[in-house]
C-alpha cells in the first residue's frame, strides 16, 4: 500500500512550488482591510488581479472547441466567463477554523479526494496521453472544477497545481450559484468565491478574516448558502453525464444518469408510474443525513450536523487511504438493510413442472435427484436511483448463490470469487459491458471508445431483478439443504485493480448489502414463519411480477399480479399492475376493465389515468385519451411520460401550438429526450421555422442509437457466451454454465 505523498508524487502533483497562492492570499487580505475602511473597491482590485491572471492563462490555453469556451467537452462554467485564479478559492483548512466537523468528514470523503486517487487518474491519465490534456476537461469539469476554471487543463499551465490535492473543496461546492438546465458533465456557474458580502448584499472576494465573518454571521451564511444546495438539481451538475461528439468522434452518449433516475423513483413524487410510493427524499436527504458532531462546528444545529461524508459506495477511496472511520461508516451505510430485499421466492420441480409459491407459505416437498430451478427476486427497494447508478463497468455488484447439504458440502455455487481475486464469469451481476468499435471490452474506462452496450442488468430504484438458479439434488442426499442467495458488492472490479496495482495487491473490501438462506428438509416441508425482514406475501408477488414483467415473461407476470389482487382487493395498483402488463402484452382491450376497477378504488388516479389513456389511444377514443393525459399532467407537471403522450396526442390531433408546448415542457425536464427533438423538429418545419427545424433534426440525429451499433456488441457476444446468456432478459443460471476464464477487463 502506497502512502498520500508516494502517490502524489506519482501523479504529478507537487512538482511545481510556487509562491503564487501565498502572494495572493496577502493580496486577499489587502483587500479586504481596504474595503472595512472604504479605501478601495474590493471587487475592482480582485477584477484586475483576475483580469491579469486571465491574460496570462490565455497566452497558451487552447479552444479546440470553440472561442472562449473554456470548459468543453465538460460544462462548466463561471460568472464573467474567464479564467479564475485558484488563490481565489479559499482552501479548506480556512474554512476549519469554523468547522472542524465539515473538515473532518469531507477530507476522508470521496469529494475530497475526486481527482487525485489513481482510481480516477489511470483513465483520465490515459485521455490526456492518447488525445490530448484538453479532452480531459470532460472529466475535470467534475473532478477537479478549480483547474478547469484556473485554466490548468493546458499544456503550458505555468502556475502551481498543490490545489489538485483537494478535488471538490469546501468553496468550489460553495461558490457555485446556478446549475443549468440538467446537462451534466459539470453543468454549474460558478461565482467569484467569497466567503462573506458586505453591508449592501455585495459579495466580498477571498478570505476575510474569522473575527469579521463571526461577527457578521448572517452576511457569511448569504455568501456561501444557497437554496438550491438543498435540491436534487444541484447533484445533478455532476451525477449525470454523457460522451458528446467532440470526446468520442462518434455520436452522443448517454454515460450515467443518477439524477434522472432519482427523478424517476418514488422518492421524487414527480413521476406517477412508480410501482411503490414514499415520502419525498432528495439526494441530500439520504447521502447528507444530519449526524450528531463530534468536533466543534459552527454549522451545527442542536447538536448535529449534514453529513459531508457522502456515504455512498465507495469504499476503495477510503481503504487505498488507509481512511478507516470512512470505510467502516460506508460500509455500514451499505449493510444498513435498508436498500435491497432479497427474496428466496420459489422453487420448481423441472421434470413436472410444479412451482411451489411463495416459498415459505406453501409447503414443498425436495426430493434426491430432482432437478430444481430457484427463482430469486431482488428488489430494489428504498435506493433513490439504479443499482448500480454510476459507472457500471467499474464498479462490481453480483448475486453469490450457494447450495451446500448438511454437512456443508457445495453442490451448486455461483458468484463466487477465483483464488485470483476474480468473479465467477458466469454470476449475475448487476453491471454493463461498454465495448468499443471492433466489439472489444471497453477497459481502464477509456469511455470515449464506446460505441455500443452489449448488456445492462441494472435494476431501477422501485423494481426488481428476478435471477433463475437450475441444480440438481444429489441422489445420496440426506437431511438438509441449504440455499443462501446475497448481494455482494465490490469497488473496483478486480481486473481494473488489477490494471492500476498489477495483480499484487490487497484484496479490496467485499460487502455483502442483503442476503435470505433457507434450510429445507429432503423430504416434506411445512409451511414456515417469515423471518422479520421478509416482505408480506402479497409484496412478495408483487415484486416478482415486476421481474417476470422486465423480462417480458407476460403469462408469469400476469398469474403474480392476478394473486396481488386476490390477497389486497384494496390495493388499487394491484389492479393497474394487471393492466400494465395487458398492454406490454399489446393486450389493450383487456387492460380497461383492471384500470376501470383501480378507478372506482382511487378516482382521479393519476397512474390509472395515465395508462387508461393508452387504452384509449388504440381504441381511437381522442377526446378521452387527450382528457385522461390532461389530468396526469396537472397532477404531475414534471413526468416526462405524460408531456412526452400528450403532445403525441395533441399533434395526432393536428393541435400542433399545444403539441409544441408539451413538448418544450418535456425539453425543460429532459433536454436529452428523443420524442421531443424528433416531434419539434416536424412541427417547427410545418410552421416554415426551418432554422429550428433545422437545429431538433441535428439534436435528434446526434442522440438517437446508432442503428450500427448493436453489431459492435454481437461481436462482444459470440467471442463471450457466458455474457451473452446474461444479455438475454430471461436466462437460467445452471450447473452446466462451463468455467470459462475471464478474461481482463471483464471482471
Amino acid at each position: 500500500m502506497r502512502s498520500i505523498p508516494d502517490i502524489a508524487k506519482q501523479i504529478g502533483l507537487f512538482e511545481k512550488r510556487a509562491v503564487f497562492p501565498l502572494l495572493a492570499l496577502g493580496i486577499a487580505l489587502i483587500f479586504f482591510v481596504k474595503a472595512i475602511h472604504g479605501a478601495e473597491d474590493p471587487q475592482t482590485d480582485e477584477s484586475n488581479v483576475r483580469k491579469a491572471y486571465a491574460a496570462k492563462v490565455r497566452e497558451t490555453y487552447l479552444f479546440p472547441f470553440g472561442k472562449d469556451k473554456l470548459a468543453l467537452p465538460g460544462n462548466a462554467a463561471v460568472e464573467g466567463g474567464d479564467f479564475l485564479e485558484p488563490s481565489a478559492f479559499p482552501d479548506a483548512k480556512y474554512c476549519s477554523h469554523c468547522h472542524q466537523e465539515a473538515y473532518h468528514e469531507w477530507r476522508q470523503s470521496l469529494h475530497s479526494n475526486a481527482f487525485r486517487t489513481p482510481f480516477y487518474r489511470t483513465s483520465v491519465n490515459i485521455v490526456m496521453r492518447t488525445k490530448g490534456i484538453e479532452f480531459a476537461r470532460h472529466c475535470d469539469s467534475c473532478h477537479n472544477p478549480i483547474g478547469i476554471l484556473a485554466g490548468a487543463l493546458n499544456d503550458k499551465y505555468p502556475f502551481d497545481r498543490s490545489f489538485d490535492r483537494d478535488g471538490l473543496t469546501c468553496m468550489t461546492c460553495h461558490s457555485i450559484q446556478s446549475v443549468q438546465t440538467k446537462l451534466g458533465n459539470g453543468s454549474f456557474v460558478m461565482g467569484v468565491p467569497s466567503v462573506m458580502v458586505d453591508e449592501k448584499g455585495n459579495r466580498i472576494p477571498g478570505i476575510v478574516p474569522d473575527s469579521e465573518i463571526l461577527a457578521h454571521l448572517d452576511r457569511h451564511s448569504k455568501a456561501v448558502m444557497q437554496d438550491i444546495y438543498h435540491k436534487p438539481e444541484f447533484c445533478s451538475a455532476c451525477h449525470k453525464a454523457n460522451l458528446p461528439p467532440m470526446l468520442n468522434d462518434y455520436k452522443w452518449i448517454r454515460a450515467f444518469t443518477a439524477y434522472d433516475e432519482w427523478q424517476g423513483s418514488k422518492f421524487s413524487q414527480q413521476n406517477p408510474l412508480t410501482f411503490y410510493t414514499a415520502d419525498f427524499t432528495t439526494c441530500q436527504g439520504c447521502h447528507m443525513k444530519r449526524e450528531a458532531n463530534a468536533l466543534p462546528d459552527s454549522g451545527a444545529k442542536q447538536g448535529t450536523f449534514a453529513s459531508h461524508r457522502w456515504l455512498a459506495g465507495n469504499t476503495a477511496v477510503p481503504f487505498y487511504y488507509g481512511f478507516d472511520e470512512q470505510l467502516q461508516k460506508t460500509i455500514e451505510f451499505l449493510k444498513s438493510g435498508n436498500f435491497l430485499n432479497v427474496d428466496l421466492f420459489a422453487l420448481k420441480n423441472v421434470d413436472d413442472g410444479s412451482i411451489a409459491a411463495p416459498l415459505g407459505t406453501v409447503p414443498v416437498t425436495l426430493k434426491q435427484g430432482e432437478l430444481v430451478q430457484a427463482y430469486v427476486v431482488i428488489q430494489n427497494k428504498n435506493i433513490g436511483h439504479s443499482l448500480i447508478p454510476e459507472v457500471r463497468d467499474l464498479y462490481e455488484a453480483w448475486v453469490k448463490f450457494t447450495v451446500k447439504d448438511s454437512a456443508g458440502a457445495t453442490i451448486y455455487e455461483s458468484g463466487f470469487l477465483k483464488p485470483n481475486g476474480m468473479l465467477d464469469p458466469s454470476a449475475h451481476s448487476f453491471t454493463n459491458r461498454p465495448v468499443d468499435l471492433l466489439g472489444d471490452f471497453v477497459d481502464n474506462h477509456k469511455v470515449w471508445t464506446i460505441h455500443s452496450v452489449a448488456y445492462d442488468n441494472t435494476v431501477q430504484a422501485g423494481r426488481s431483478a428476478l435471477v433463475r438458479y437450475q441444480f440438481r439434488i444429489p441422489q445420496e442426499a440426506k437431511g438438509q439443504v441449504t440455499i443462501t442467495a446475497a448481494v455482494d458488492y465490490r469497488h473496483l472490479r478486480q481486473s481494473y485493480l488489477n490494471n492500476i496495482f498489477g495483480p499484487d495487491h490487497p484484496a479490496y473490501p467485499i460487502v455483502e448489502i442483503a442476503s435470505r438462506t433457507r434450510t429445507l428438509n429432503i423430504g416434506e416441508n411445512p409451511a414456515s414463519a417469515p423471518a422479520a425482514a421478509d416482505n408480506a406475501d402479497w409484496m412478495r408477488w408483487n415484486n416478482f411480477g415486476i421481474g417476470n414483467l422486465d423480462e417480458l415473461q407476460y403469462e408469469e407476470a400476469q398469474h403474480a399480479f392476478e394473486q396481488v389482487v386476490r390477497m389486497r382487493p384494496d390495493y388499487k395498483d394491484g389492479y393497474i399492475n394487471v393492466a400494465v402488463n395487458f398492454i406490454e402484452w399489446e393486450k389493450y382491450a383487456e387492460a380497461r376493465a383492471p384500470l376501470e376497477k383501480a378507478l372506482t378504488l382511487h378516482a382521479e388516479d393519476a397512474r390509472a389515468l395515465y395508462y387508461l389513456a393508452l387504452v384509449e389511444r388504440r381504441q381511437r377514443h381522442s377526446e378521452a385519451e387527450v382528457a385522461d393525459l390532461e389530468k396526469v399532467v396537472a397532477q404531475y407537471p414534471y413526468s416526462r411520460d405524460a408531456r412526452r403522450e400528450l403532445g403525441i396526442s395533441y399533434y395526432q390531433q393536428h393541435r400542433s401550438d399545444e403539441a409544441m408546448k408539451q413538448f418544450k415542457a418535456l425539453q425543460q425536464i429532459d433536454p436529452d429526450d428523443l420524442a421531443a427533438h424528433y416531434n419539434l423538429a416536424v412541427l417547427y418545419r410545418r410552421m416554415g421555422m426551418k432554422d429550428m427545424a433545422a437545429k431538433e433534426a441535428a439534436q435528434y440525429t446526434m442522440k438517437r442509437i446508432d442503428p450500427g451499433a448493436p453489431t459492435y456488441s454481437l461481436e462482444f457476444l459470440r467471442a463471450h457466451p457466458e455474457m451473452n446468456t446474461e444479455s438475454v432478459p430471461w436466462h437460467v443460471h445452471t450447473e452446466s454454465e462451463a468455467p470459462m476464464a475471464a478474461s481482463a477487463g471483464q471482471h
